[in-house]
This record gives structure tokens, C-alpha cells and sequence, in this order.
């Protein structure tokens, strides 16, 4: 299997589609649905399985369940601060030093329950937003230039999510797990 097919399992972010009303509730529903999700890609699997990377010098299995946990934790506030900040702009972090912290040794179920926390409100809270308050904008200093709103950022962390998943499902199936 080629790196980029083991990179992008299902293909990279398109922040081009339209975020229709519909298109909206169906990334918030991808959201919603991914601590589920990844309990299911997740479940069985031994340390040591946990602690295998999903590609040659990619992150374990482990680093990938936490990593989203602090991922979608940004991503929140960053919803949280487009919302009360006009232009906001983000405060990019270094994931893979984010990944070797000492709490990624803990085990995958504790970003699973920090998950469901953040996933219940930051699906509420985007459920109730204004077709207006989705136009809300934010810059990011690794993309110069461009202006982001909460839609791009809806999109981008539904693809996030089903994106890690395919990682985990996809080295199973490989691994025969």
C-alpha cells in the first residue's frame, strides 16, 4: 500500500464542498457519532496493540485516540472564541509534541470519556448556531492570507475524526485484529 493511500485513508480534506443547512447537520451528526466510533475501531485491542503504529513512523494506535481528544478539545474553543472574538485568530500547537506528553500513556478510555464531554456541548452548541453565526471568521497563522469560518472548521474536524478512525479500522484489517 502506497504512504499516501496509509496517510489519507479516506482522502484529504476538501474545504471546497458547499455547508448547506443540511450539509451542516450532517458534519455535526459525523461529530456526535465519533467517540462511539471509535470505542467500536478501538475495542479488544491489547497494549500492545494500542501501542502500534498505524503506519511505518506514524502514531500508535494510543496516540491516535488521544490526539483526537486534545484535537476536538481545540476545536471547541476555537468555536467558543469565533463566536465571542471578531476575527479570531488561532493559536496553533505542536501535535506531535502534544502526542509525547506523559498523559498519552494513559489509557485510550480516558480521552473517550473527554470526548463524549466536548463532543455533547460542542454538538449542542453547534446545533443552535445561526446560519449568521456559522459566517463567523477566524485566521490561522499556517494559512496566511485566508480567512476561515465555523464551517470550514465544522468540516474539517468531521473529516478529522472519520480520518483517524480509518486508521485504526484500516491497520486492523491489515493486522488481521
Amino acid at each position: 500500500m502506497d504512504l499516501e493511500a496509509l496517510k489519507y485513508p479516506i482522502g484529504k480534506y476538501d474545504g471546497t464542498r458547499p455547508a448547506t443547512a443540511e450539509e451542516r447537520a450532517s458534519r455535526i451528526a459525523v461529530i456526535r457519532a465519533l467517540p462511539a466510533a471509535l470505542r467500536a475501531a478501538i475495542a479488544g485491542l491489547s497494549d500492545t496493540q494500542l501501542d502500534t503504529p498505524y503506519r511505518e513512523g506514524g502514531w500508535t494506535v494510543r496516540q491516535l485516540v488521544h490526539h483526537l481528544s486534545d484535537s476536538h478539545i481545540n476545536a471547541y474553543l476555537r468555536t467558543k472564541f469565533a463566536l465571542t472574538e471578531d476575527n479570531f485568530e488561532i493559536r496553533p500547537y505542536n501535535q506531535s509534541n502534544w502526542v509525547n506528553t506523559p498523559d498519552g500513556a494513559l489509557p485510550p478510555e480516558v480521552s473517550l470519556q473527554v470526548l463524549d464531554a466536548v463532543h455533547a456541548k460542542w454538538c449542542l452548541l453547534l446545533e443552535r448556531l445561526s446560519h449568521d453565526q456559522f459566517d463567523r471568521t477566524m485566521t490561522h497563522p499556517e494559512r496566511p492570507g485566508q480567512t476561515l469560518d465555523i464551517k470550514w472548521l465544522l468540516g474539517l474536524y468531521s473529516w478529522h475524526g472519520e480520518h483517524h478512525v480509518a486508521h485504526i479500522t484500516r491497520l486492523r484489517d491489515r493486522m488481521g485484529w
